[in-house]
């Protein structure tokens, strides 16, 4: 058996052993260097890895070239495999080898695709919906000509529906029969993926009797995955969950089955339930850029850089009260310089002794919820987030908070205080380098799993506020006192959408989501890229 010549396939000698299985999580492929005279490079592909086999069909006129002639009549097979490219993007590649004997070339056929059918977390059917007026309005075009080819490679069938408004995906969800999918697929920005998970969810607490307006509900985890497609203009689930916004190497990880869990934060104002976040929820700055560049949408994408620009400019402060549960059980901090990479030992061990937090409570070893120690401050801030990732996009590599993990259970919730508008600048410009960028004395940052924010304004309309603060919260941290000047009010952004309401109440529940992805790899060596 010898494989065809030239690059990407593998060239070699005959009589050498082309392929192996081992153990037989892997395939091993043999090939040699430039001089026949030099040892032979070996690659390694996890069986997981491999995308398809298929029987190829020899080109007459390559076969009586001169070359191959000495081998009879040849018999061909092809294996797609994903190759890991720079700057975690993936790529399809593939590898094509040749057999003297039919019933040899049929073996490694039927052995490679019987090991892959036993790969059950792989999808075969799914259900797809594109945003075609999103980002750049290339969604369309992205699925058809970059991913549908590979989910025909890889045999996955695929019911499409292109979205034609606002919350037609969420909608659908509640009325289609989605039972007989694997998964669903939504290509489009992080508002796509935003509807789609309301969907989702909305769609499982409702089979499950659940009632999303209490917010002390235990939601119940969603069965199906949801694979992102990138194709807006931040993408930042898929910068925090696959480490570059790429449709194909997003492809790629559906195809292979890959899975990764997702905290889920649920917002609430008066036991009414309002959003989910999975990324930012931010009130003051970000709060006030969303809702100026609302009313430019004309103007695209630029819209965002202007309403940013003017914004800054007008240096609004905003006070009021932020109450927050500290989240005891996460085995991180943020500030330890401990990525959420793949496989996160974080993730699972905060996972577990949250768990364990949660059935001493059921059975009465721990104070109950009500009495829990909540932490209180009051001031003046310019900007208040909580990042249940790192929200790392192309403009800010590292994100608002770098070291935000995706299944801790917890959220980190940053207050900016009031400042001086250089010194606000200075914090800005950190999310772009890689400086600390909670090292001034004006920002806090907490890892949270519940925290609630009322603005000064509301606070006045209810007098009996502050003091029903002090009585479950304890003594209330005050650094910065009211001045007698009316303060304006802002909005919450989260997750790019805004919410009318700026009194809420903010729970993060552990792993409600499951995303086709496998997380952030570590960056491989040289020699491994090839």
């Amino acid at each position: 058996m010898e494989a065809e010549p030239g690059p990407p396939q593998l060239w070699l000698k005959r009589r050498r052993c082309l392929l192996s299985l081992d153990r037989p999580r892997a395939l091993l492929l043999w090939g040699p260097a430039a001089a026949p005279t030099s040892g032979p490079d070996t690659c390694s592909v996890p069986v997981s890895e491999i995308i398809t086999v298929e029987e190829t069909e020899i080109d007459e006129k390559h076969y009586h070239s001169g070359k191959w002639q000495k081998m009879g009549k040849p018999y061909a097979f092809t294996v797609y495999y994903v190759k890991r490219a720079r700057r975690h993007r993936w790529r399809c590649s593939h590898v094509t080898f040749w057999c003297t004997e039919e019933m040899l070339c049929n073996q490694w056929i039927q052995t490679l695709r019987e090991l892959l059918e036993k790969l059950t977390c792989r999808p075969k059917h799914l259900l797809v919906y594109i945003n075609p007026f999103g980002g750049k309005r290339q969604g369309k075009r992205i699925y058809e000509q970059k991913v549908a080819p590979l989910f025909k490679l890889a045999s996955i069938t695929a019911d499409v529906i292109v979205t034609e408004h606002a919350n037609h995906a969420k909608d659908s969800l509640f009325e289609i029969n989605i039972e007989k999918y694997d998964g669903i697929v939504c290509v489009g920005g992080d508002g796509m993926f935003s509807e789609v998970l309301h969907g989702l969810i909305g769609r499982t607490q409702k089979d499950c009797g659940i009632d999303q307006n209490d917010p002390k509900a235990s939601l119940v985890q969603c069965n199906l995955r949801i694979g992102i497609i990138p194709a807006g203009s931040t993408d930042c689930v898929c910068y925090a969950t696959v480490g570059v916004n790429d449709p194909v190497t997003s492809a790629l990880h559906i195809i292979i089955g890959d899975s990764l869990s997702m905290d889920v934060s649920s917002v609430h104002h008066n036991n009414a339930f309002l959003k989910y976040s999975v990324s930012l929820l931010g009130y003051g700055f970000y709060g006030d850029i969303l809702r100026d560049s609302e009313k430019k949408r004309w103007m695209g994408l630029i819209r965002y850089d202007l309403s940013g620009f003017k914004t800054f400019l007008s240096h609004h402060c905003y006070e009021g009260t932020v109450a927050f549960l500290p989240a005891q059980h996460t085995v991180g901090s943020p500030r330890d310089k401990k990525p959420c990479r793949m496989g996160c030992f974080i993730c699972r061990q905060s996972k577990q002794q949250l768990e364990d937090e949660q059935k001493k409570s059921l059975y009465g070893l721990e104070n109950a919820e009500d009495v829990e120690e909540w932490k209180v401050i009051q001031g003046k801030f310019l900007a208040i987030n909580a990042a249940n990732m790192s929200c790392a996009c192309p403009r800010s590599p590292k994100g608002l908070s770098p070291v935000a993990h995706l299944a801790d259970g917890s959220s980190d919730l940053i207050l900016v205080r009031k400042c001086s508008r250089l010194n606000f600048l200075r914090y800005l410009i950190r999310h772009t380098n890689q400086d600390d960028q909670f090292d001034f004395a004006f920002v806090e940052v907490y890892r949270v799993r519940k925290f609630q924010f009322t603005s000064k304004h509301l606070e006045d309309e209810d007098g009996d506020l502050k003091d029903l603060g002090k009585k479950r919260f304890g003594q209330i941290c005050s650094d910065h006192p009211a001045c007698c000047c009316t303060l304006p009010n802002s909005t919450w952004n989260c997750d790019g959408e805004i919410l009318n309401s700026s009194a809420i109440e903010v729970r993060v529940h552990c792993q409600l989501l499951q995303l086709f992805a496998r997380g952030i790899e570590e960056t491989p060596t040289r020699e491994a890229l090839g």
